[in-house]
C-alpha cells in the first residue's frame, strides 16, 4: 500500500510540559508517511503550551479544552475531529521511531479483525528496558489485575528480543494506540469517568466484546519518558488504578462473573489495605479505600457503563475470558515470586 493512500490521524491530550511535546512533535516529522494529520487537545494547560504550539507548529490541528478533561476526555475530543479512517492517541512525553507508524499501519491493514493495536514501547531514558507502560503487549487476569510482556506490577524486564513475536494481547497501551476509527466510535470511544489510566484496558475489553481483535506489533518501536507526567507512585495514580480497575470489573463482567471474581478482587483489596499499613505506606492505603468508597458510592455509574456495554456486547465471558489470566498474578507474583511474563506464563 502506498503512503498517499494512508489516512492517519494523530492524537496528541497535552496538559503542561511544553519541552516533552516538543520533543514528541520532533519525532513525529521524522516518520516515514505522507497523508497523517496532527491535532493537538490541550487539556487547559497553565504555561504557554498553547501560545508555542501556534507559533511553531502552525499546520497542527490545536483544540483549547476549557478545563482538563483528562487523558480519557481529550482522546474523546480530538477523535471527534479527525479525519483518518485510523487514529492513533500518543502521549505527549514520547518519541517515535521513524518507522514506528508504517509499521503498525503494514500490520492492520494485513488482517481486518485487527482493531487495536500497539507498538513495543521502551523507556525513553534506558532503552534497554521494556516500559511500565505496556511494554510488549498488555494482558489481564480475571481478577482485572494487568499484567504486560516485559513488565509485572513494578518490575519491569530488559529487552533482549524476547516478546519480539506479533501476538495478540488483551490490551493496547494508551502510550501509542492505533485503532480503526470506525470501530473505535461504535464501541463508545474511552470512558470519560475514568479520566486516566486503565481505559485503554476497558476500550479494548469492549472491542473484543463486538468480536475485534487487540495486538502488539514490536517491530514497530516507541520510547516513553514514563511517570513525567503523572509520578509512578503518587496517591493519584494508585487511586486511579484501582478505581478504574474495579469500574471494569463491575462495569463488563456479567452478574455471575461480578459474584466469582469481584468477591476475590475485593478480598485482594483489602489484604492490600493491611499490607500496605503494616508496611506504613499511607499513600497507597488511602488510595484503595478512596477506591473502595467510590464504587460503593457511585453505583448509578456502574449501572451507566453496564447499559451502554451490554448495548454493543456480541461476545460473553467465557469468550472474553480465555484471553485472560485464570490464575491470579497477584498470587504468582508476592507469594510464588514469578517476576517475569515469561514465568507467570510457563505456570
Amino acid at each position: 500500500m502506498s503512503d498517499n493512500k494512508l489516512n492517519v490521524s494523530i492524537i496528541i491530550p497535552h496538559w503542561n510540559n511544553v519541552d516533552i511535546l516538543s520533543d514528541c512533535l520532533e519525532s513525529i516529522s521524522s516518520i516515514k508517511l505522507s497523508n497523517f494529520d496532527i491535532t493537538i487537545v490541550d487539556n487547559a494547560s497553565s504555561d504557554h503550551s498553547v501560545d508555542w504550539v501556534k507559533s511553531n507548529y502552525p499546520n497542527v490541528n490545536l483544540i483549547e479544552n476549557d478545563k482538563n478533561y483528562g487523558y480519557a476526555g481529550g482522546c474523546n475530543i480530538g477523535a471527534k475531529h479527525a479525519v483518518g479512517d485510523k487514529l492513533i492517541f500518543l502521549n505527549n512525553d514520547t518519541v517515535l521511531d521513524p518507522d514506528c507508524i508504517p509499521h503498525m499501519l503494514k500490520s492492520m491493514d494485513a488482517n481486518p479483525n485487527m482493531a487495536v493495536l500497539q507498538p513495543k514501547v521502551l523507556n525513553y531514558f534506558d532503552r534497554t528496558l521494556l516500559d511500565y507502560a505496556g511494554g510488549s503487549g498488555g494482558h489481564m487476569d480475571i481478577y482485572c489485575f494487568p499484567l504486560a510482556r516485559g513488565r509485572v506490577f513494578a518490575k519491569q524486564e530488559h529487552d533482549h528480543g524476547q516478546y519480539d513475536n506479533q501476538e495478540k494481547c488483551f490490551w493496547a497501551s494508551g502510550t501509542c494506540l492505533m485503532i480503526r476509527k470506525k470501530i473505535f466510535h461504535q464501541a463508545g470511544g474511552f470512558d470519560d469517568v475514568f479520566f486516566a489510566h486503565m481505559e485503554e484496558i476497558d476500550l479494548c475489553w469492549k472491542v473484543q466484546s463486538m468480536g475485534y481483535e487487540v495486538w502488539a506489533e514490536p517491530k514497530a518501536v516507541i520510547y516513553h519518558k514514563n511517570g513525567l507526567t503523572l509520578p509512578m507512585y503518587s496517591h493519584k495514580k494508585y487511586y486511579l488504578n484501582h478505581r478504574n480497575s474495579l469500574l471494569m470489573l463491575f462495569g463488563n463482567y456479567s452478574f455471575k462473573n461480578i459474584f466469582l471474581n469481584g468477591s476475590v478482587r475485593i478480598f485482594l483489596e483489602i489484604i492490600a489495605v493491611f499490607y500496605s499499613l503494616l508496611i506504613f505506606d499511607w499513600k497507597h492505603a488511602s488510595a484503595i479505600i478512596r477506591a473502595l468508597f467510590w464504587v460503593l458510592l457511585h453505583p448509578h455509574v456502574i449501572i451507566k457503563k453496564r447499559s451502554g456495554f451490554n448495548k454493543i456486547r456480541k461476545r460473553e465471558d467465557s469468550e472474553i475470558m480465555k484471553s485472560m489470566f485464570k490464575s491470579s498474578i497477584v498470587l504468582k507474583y508476592y507469594i510464588l515470586r514469578m517476576k517475569t511474563y515469561s514465568a507467570i506464563l510457563s505456570k
